[in-house]
């Protein structure tokens, strides 16, 4: 039988070593990966180092400033009025993220972890609504805030329209965030809760006391993503807001690149930059809880 041969390199000491050949297809993987990478952060890059320029120098098209010219911030944010905008952001986030807790949380925990009629039913109907384009729901979305804030207007005095129920009520029952948040609640063990009923726990006391606690990792993920979706929220504040009261800080953006500052694309660049570092500061804190959620919930690829 003959003898596969390998590929063999003489050391120093005289001993003969084998090499392992060149993995191709890993090096084209990384390149292809490489590629990738520079393709998403270059224009992040981009735009942080405009921000820092002068005019002269984001028209000539410079990739570094010559001098940074941190006073771009400071003149972005007063002119595009962003100290109202970035309130006005950090008030319907909070009321959102608090109401998809309180609303998605049982949701979740009611689909994994309780028996009652039709749950598998409601369950796919509630994933179909996901293939549903966002701007194909907001006329029937539009004609419910209307009827309810006129309802609400007349019993409560509280108008729903250019005002925080319309901008929060509708994102309060998200079923991406209830589907996270399902999958993971079904991997916990039936032995707690069988303890917890032997101790005379019912669902609520399960659910506050074992099941919140657990799911930490989980919970982060689904705030997270309701951060970014409500900060970053734009077409549905537009249709919804006449004055800028209650508008967030991507209207406020959308307003000083169009009308406060269309030329003056430095400026423009040091207001993206404020209204992104908010989430840049929340993944930071909470980047470890988040991959730790997408792995432990069914979602990784």
């Amino acid at each position: 039988m003959a003898e596969t041969s390998l590929p063999i390199t003489r050391t120093s000491g005289g001993t003969k070593q084998s090499s392992s050949p060149i993995k191709w297809d890993k090096v084209f993987t990384y390149a292809v990966l490489g590629f990738g990478v520079i393709l998403m952060v270059f224009p992040f890059l981009w735009m942080v180092s405009s921000s820092l320029m002068s005019l002269s120098e984001v028209t000539f098209g410079r990739l570094l400033p010559s001098q940074p010219l941190f006073s771009n911030y400071a003149e972005a944010f007063q002119r595009a009025n962003f100290g109202q905008f970035m309130w006005n952001s950090v008030r319907i986030t909070a009321i959102t993220l608090t109401g998809q807790l309180l609303v998605c949380i049982p949701a979740a925990y009611a689909f994994a972890r309780m028996q009652f009629i039709g749950r598998n039913i409601l369950f796919t109907m509630m994933l179909a609504t996901m293939m549903i384009p966002e701007v194909a729901r907001f006329i029937p979305n539009y004609l419910t805030v209307i009827w309810l804030g006129r309802l609400s207007d007349s019993l409560l005095g509280i108008p729903w329209v250019n005002n925080w129920p319309a901008l929060t009520v509708p994102f309060m029952a998200v079923p991406f965030t209830i589907f996270l948040l399902r999958q993971f609640f079904m991997q916990l063990p039936e032995d707690l809760w069988d303890a917890a009923r032997i101790d005379g726990a019912g669902h609520i006391r399960f659910l506050r006391s074992v099941v919140i606690p657990l799911s930490t990792a989980p919970i982060m993920t689904a705030i997270t993503f309701g951060f970014i979706g409500s900060w970053n929220s734009l077409l549905w504040p537009l249709l919804l807001t006449q004055t800028d009261e209650w508008r967030p800080v991507a209207v406020g953006l959308t307003k000083f690149v169009n009308s406060d500052a269309p030329n003056e694309l430095h400026l423009q660049m040091a207001a993206s930059v404020l209204m992104i570092i908010p989430i840049l500061t929340l993944y930071f804190f909470t980047q470890r809880q988040f991959t730790e959620g997408i792995a432990t919930s069914g979602l990784k690829g």
